[in-house]
């Protein structure tokens, strides 16, 4: 049945690469899509939202450079952004992604407006970092506690990041499993062998990696699995992304003659085009709340190689979708991919297996999740 109910939603994230900022844009356009109006609040335009709607509004944090400040003060003044959105665009509730400062700031900016008689709703979605790094800082631990617990909704991308959560802080409430999601029609594109050819050549496997190359994704891991693999299997890898550990990956890389075989892509808005040409995915974390882009992989019938750690285990399926080993275990990795690449049955198994699984986190499916919760709080 056709829904009748429209919400002015207000979502506040970060508008750069990693993973929390491309699911609430996402979110937001397909929310946009539906019909809802959606209002996005940060000091960037979120580098997904490059597309023209009418049911899409962005709304620029703007943080004045005042001699008295060491440090800009972006939560104050993301706090009067968001009074001032919701009293003006008429908000019927905030979806916050990240617990500080945002889900801090949506708290303040409800107590403003409480003194005004406007009551919003306050939905805050826990991405991983927010609650597992930060969440480790004593520092930082009073105030996201009790930013979560004045929420009046509360949403994590993974049972493991709900059982973390609830390890480091104490919640008073319910935490509601919304998984990460993606569009799987946009990665049904069959390889384009012509754009293959540019990396790769005629009989060459290839293998990729996608990150923000922090210190967390342990990128010369992945360099070190290739280079064991490119010995037995002719062989290329693509590295998808950038971040403060790359020029350390390029150095090794370098070190180990591998230079003519690995390529560092730099970011890339939609890898799609990247992961339809791939045959092995590796993803060597140390923690993952939920691995999104093992996720897009899988939706492009690309197998993953990763860690066990975090939420990846829910993503990727052990002996199915691909293989789990522990941080820092490049020999089994090397060992594994080596195998899968050997033998093209296995292979195409788990290509098949992995689309398959990738179904379960559809867009179309998710979505409606968050908008039940939409309706019970408005």
């Amino acid at each position: 049945m056709e829904r009748t109910k429209k919400i002015r939603v207000g979502i506040v994230c970060y508008p750069t690469y990693g993973g929390s900022g491309v699911v609430a844009t996402e979110l937001g356009i397909s929310l946009a899509k539906k019909g809802h109006e959606i209002h996005f609040i940060s000091y960037r335009q979120p580098f997904r939202l490059d597309n023209y709607s009418t049911n899409i509004f962005f709304h620029e944090v703007t943080i004045p450079d005042y001699p008295l400040f060491d440090y800009a003060p972006y939560e104050l003044n993301l706090t009067s952004k968001l009074v001032d959105v919701v009293m003006h665009e008429n908000l019927d509730l905030l979806h916050v992604h990240y617990a500080i400062p945002h889900a801090s700031a949506a708290v303040s900016a409800k107590n403003i407006l409480s003194t005004y008689g406007i009551n919003i709703p306050i939905i805050t979605t826990l991405h991983g970092t927010d609650i597992t790094l930060l969440g480790k800082d004593e520092s930082f631990k009073p105030v996201i506690e009790y930013s979560i617990n004045q929420s009046d909704a509360i949403t994590a991308v993974s049972k493991d990041l709900i059982l973390s959560t609830k390890k480091y802080f104490n919640i008073d409430q319910d935490i509601n499993l919304i998984p990460n999601f993606i569009d799987v029609s946009l990665y049904k594109n069959k390889s384009n062998f012509e754009f293959r050819k540019k990396f790769a050549n005629k009989g060459e496997k290839l293998l990729v990696h996608v990150s923000n190359f922090r210190k967390v994704k342990r990128v010369n891991d992945v360099i070190r699995i290739f280079n064991h693999v490119n010995k037995r299997i002719p062989c290329k890898l693509l590295m998808i992304g950038d971040g403060p550990d790359r020029i350390d990956a390029e150095k090794l890389t370098r070190e180990l003659n591998l230079s003519q075989n690995i390529r560092f892509v730099g970011k890339i808005k939609s890898v799609e085009k990247f992961l339809s040409i791939s045959d092995i995915f590796l993803l060597t974390s140390e923690s993952e709340s939920f691995g999104l882009v093992a996720l897009e992989a899988l939706a492009s019938s690309v197998p993953v190689i990763s860690t066990n750690q975090g939420g990846i285990n829910e993503v990727n399926i052990n002996g199915a979708t691909g293989y789990l080993f522990n941080v820092g275990d490049i020999i089994n990795m090397s060992k594994k991919c080596i195998e899968i690449l050997s033998d093209s049955e296995l292979l195409k198994e788990l290509r098949d297996n992995s689309l398959i699984h990738a179904k379960n986190f559809d867009i179309k499916n998710i979505v409606p999740m968050y908008e039940n919760l939409y309706d019970n709080l408005t």
